[in-house]
């Protein structure tokens, strides 16, 4: 089993190093399943619309509730997240690795995608998983200290994704 994590301070960072990983990855022809969270540029930062791209080819998915202005409730739409969940479950047996865009709230209560990382460390496919620094501590009691860090760093990733590929493969 091998899973690595990223965790940034930087405000999106995250994000945007999964998304090059997987862009990269997917044009060296390293087949993905899982979900990267894209920047919603037609959303002001506050409202925190969480859009997911499916891998390996999409779709695109808003998994987030309109609750007007002013809110501050979570806004993610959990049947909605659901929805993309079971694409991923459906895409992981064609997949080399699996990308996750976060670890938070709903994978720490036991919903959300821990169930397709647990999956996918079964079938043995390397996963990287992006976390929230709030929740590094839940993801590291789920992982049961088998997953490593990884700097927060795309090429790094990258470097270590094409590794883990190719190990799987021999």
């Amino acid at each position: 089993m091998d899973i690595r994590y990223i965790c940034s301070d930087e405000d999106l960072l995250t994000n945007r190093i999964l998304d090059t990983v997987a862009r990269h990855a997917a044009a060296e022809g390293i087949v993905l399943a899982g979900t990267v969270q894209l920047d919603d540029p037609g959303a002001e930062h506050q409202l925190c619309n969480i859009v997911l791209r499916l891998l390996p080819d999409g779709p695109v998915r808003n998994v987030s509730m309109d609750l007007g202005p002013g809110s501050v409730s979570c806004r993610l739409d959990a049947g909605a997240l659901e929805q993309a969940v079971s694409v991923v479950h459906e895409r992981l047996p064609g997949a080399q690795a699996l990308i996750v865009n976060k670890f938070g709230k709903q994978e720490a209560a036991g919903r959300g995608l821990v169930e397709a990382i647990g999956q996918a460390c079964n079938m043995g496919l390397p996963v990287l998983v992006g976390v929230a620094p709030e929740w590094r501590t839940a993801f590291l009691t789920f992982a049961d200290g088998v997953a490593q860090p990884l700097a927060a760093d795309a090429d790094l990733a990258l470097d270590w994704l094409r590794a883990a590929c190719c190990k799987r493969a021999a």
